[in-house]
């Protein structure tokens, strides 16, 4: 077999994949860009979440550009994004705090956005994407998780004002 039919062999299969997911959750692009869109309005205006995105991101088209490509790749495996998210997430000052919200507005988001069948899918996705952006941040600061373990920040201890 050459090259070219193990890539069009693969190209089938990921074509084959892509169209049985959309049957069964009725996830397709423009839903895709829905979720997005309506979630990351929602991110932007978080008092948690709105600071880390806005000290890094002043163009949001491109972003989510990006996001809507992520998120074909995961919930449909389309294959469009070509992405390395973990490295952009270690330098971020997250941690499990940051994670629980993103989760929270994510689940909500997809219930609203979406068919039942279609946020079970990418809520299940996206808590094994947190996940694992967890444990890279925790492990990026030299903080190994336990299975169940979290990862918190250390903070500094407030001290009174010297009068």
């Amino acid at each position: 077999m050459s090259h070219a039919d193990t890539a069009d062999a693969f190209s089938a299969r990921r074509q084959a994949a892509v169209r049985r997911i959309e049957a069964e959750t009725g996830i397709d692009e423009p839903m895709i860009a829905r979720l997005v869109d309506a979630f990351y309005d929602r991110v932007r205006a978080d008092p948690l979440l709105g600071p880390v995105f806005a000290d890094r991101i002043s163009d949001w088209g491109p972003h989510l550009q990006q996001m809507r490509l992520f998120w074909s790749s995961v919930a449909l495996m389309s294959g469009v994004y070509h992405g390395r998210p973990m490295p952009k997430h270690l330098p971020l000052p997250v941690d499990a705090r940051h994670f629980d919200r993103w989760l929270a507005l994510f689940e909500a988001t997809a219930a609203e956005v979406c068919p039942p069948a279609a946020a079970a899918h990418f809520i299940e996705r996206a808590r094994r994407i947190a996940e694992s952006l967890e444990l890279g941040i925790a492990g990026a600061q030299g903080v190994l998780l336990r299975k169940g373990e979290r990862y918190l920040r250390p903070t500094e201890a407030w001290t009174p004002p010297q009068s």
